[in-house]
């Protein structure tokens, strides 16, 4: 893979040139793109004209970044997963892509998202093995990562779109705290849920990309460090974490207290468990709304149509009860941050699913999207038949760099 964090030195000190990193991703896509199919737009030529050795002194340095097709860009066309958009192209960047490239980044190309970022899959494959899902929806983003093809990537997460493909295909994925990157411009599905994320090869190069775009300091370089408090949470859904999963949770706390950090098991609270039944709820009856266009004018797959169809039975009152649990679940949730830095918890329910016809079950990721907290997919762990397996650790609303920090931690124990 590509570590972002690492070619940005080489860059600055001049070892490498933003020429010199396009043709490194060149070469991976030329090898692999073939089998993975992480990219629906790419434009190889058009990069090398914009590699400049000038950016080499701006924050993101000219190192290419990989755009979730489902988030408006003025130079490639936007299809947001469905052939009803095949030909759309938008007239501006979403505002998340004019910050990569205010920042110096280069758009390399667009990626492969599901259907409006729901369950339908695409065409991408699992580069760890190529007969597996590389999850949804961000499923092109988190391949191209870890095929080496780029060094970063956006995706977005309205369930686990982001958290759950890192975990698949075993590289960093970081959701922020809500609305910390901004969502204006790509596809609603659900405008209480949806958050842009982050995809790199390890924590510290998505903390270096969440610095360089935002202007905030998350930056992780030179930060030191001290083992974190976590908290081991298993959720009353651990009974959907098959036996990989489990053995994979217990060795990461097991890493973390060895390598110095205060680790319990504790139960959730009453509050937090029932908001993760307030999150499908929320989204769907959001998303019928969201995509009601398209659904009337009879555009949409017919899982994605059935779907919505059963979504507009959800009342306005069922709608607005659920969102006074969530609201209930996150003042709870923050009482839990007085005594731990962040929570080790699943990301998936284990190893990447065999087979295309799925991108995998969200269930260890919705309850944290609606929570609105800074979340992190720890890459370093296989699973029983050697595909990753992702370790989460949630953070506190808005502690974002508290959050990677602790997240940094626990893949340096995990290495270590």
């Amino acid at each position: 893979m590509l570590l972002a964090r690492d070619l940005f030195e080489d860059l600055r000190a001049e070892r490498l040139t933003p020429r010199d990193v396009v043709d490194l991703c060149a070469l991976a896509i030329a090898a692999q793109e073939a089998d993975v199919r992480a990219f629906v737009a790419l434009d190889l030529e058009a990069a090398r004209a914009a590699a400049t050795p000038e950016r080499a002194g701006a924050p993101l340095a000219g190192l290419p970044v990989g755009i979730k097709d489902i988030i408006d860009t003025a130079d490639f066309p936007t299809g947001y997963g469905s052939p009803a958009y095949a030909d759309y192209q938008p007239r501006a960047d979403a505002p998340v892509v004019r910050q990569v490239k205010r920042a110096g980044g280069l758009v390399l190309g667009k990626t492969v998202t599901t259907e409006f970022a729901f369950m339908q899959p695409g065409p991408t494959r699992n580069p760890r093995r190529l007969s597996h899902t590389p999850g949804g929806s961000s499923s092109g983003s988190a391949a191209a990562v870890a095929a080496g093809m780029l060094p970063l990537a956006i995706g977005t997460q309205t369930g686990g779109s982001v958290l759950r493909p890192a975990s698949f295909c075993g590289v960093a994925g970081y959701k922020p705290t809500f609305r910390i990157l901004p969502t204006v411009g790509m596809k609603t599905f659900s405008w209480h849920l949806d958050t842009l994320g982050l995809f790199g090869a390890r924590v510290v190069d998505v903390a270096f990309a969440a610095a360089a775009i935002t202007g905030r300091d998350l930056d992780l370089a030179n930060a030191e460090i001290a083992p974190p408090r976590f908290a081991l949470v298993r959720t009353a859904w651990a009974d959907q974490a098959d036996a990989g999963a489990h053995a994979a949770l217990e060795a990461a706390a097991r890493a973390a207290a060895a390598a110095g950090a205060d680790v319990r098991e504790i139960d959730l609270p009453a509050e937090v468990e029932a908001a993760h039944m307030a999150h499908p709820l929320i989204q769907d009856f959001e998303g019928a709304l969201a995509l009601a266009d398209e659904y009337d004018r009879g555009v949409l797959s017919p899982l994605l149509s059935a779907h919505l169809a059963a979504s507009a039975e959800i009342t306005p009152d069922a709608y607005d009860a659920a969102r006074r649990t969530a609201k209930r679940g996150r003042q709870r949730l923050g009482d839990l941050f007085a005594e731990f830095d962040g929570l080790l918890t699943f990301a998936a329910p284990g190893e990447a699913p065999h087979g295309h016809g799925s991108t995998g079950s969200p269930v260890f990721n919705r309850l944290w999207t609606l929570m609105g907290s800074p979340c992190v997919s720890v890459p370093g762990l296989t699973g029983p038949t050697g595909l990753p397996i992702g370790i989460q650790v949630v953070g506190r609303f808005g502690r974002d760099h508290r959050t990677l920090a602790a997240a940094a931690f626990l893949e340096r124990a995990l290495a270590g």
